[in-house]
């Protein structure tokens, strides 16, 4: 459960605000969406290795320019 306490003389928009930052820090609204389908084992691998590939590969072209 999040919880926010508002401050005394602040805003309804500023609480809001860090209430959506922790909700986002918790990866709730991730979850869910990675779960609404099913996918085989096979296939998340395959995703992380393409996206360890991909960030490899992005690491390597910053160090050389």
């Amino acid at each position: 459960m999040i919880v926010v306490n508002v401050k005394e003389n602040e805003s309804i928009e500023k609480a809001l605000k860090r209430f959506k930052k922790k909700f986002e820090r918790t990866g709730v609204l991730r979850e869910v969406r990675s779960r609404a389908y099913y996918t085989k084992p096979s296939v998340t691998r395959r995703h992380e290795v393409l996206r360890a590939a991909y960030r490899q590969k992005m690491q390597s072209q910053e160090e050389n320019a």
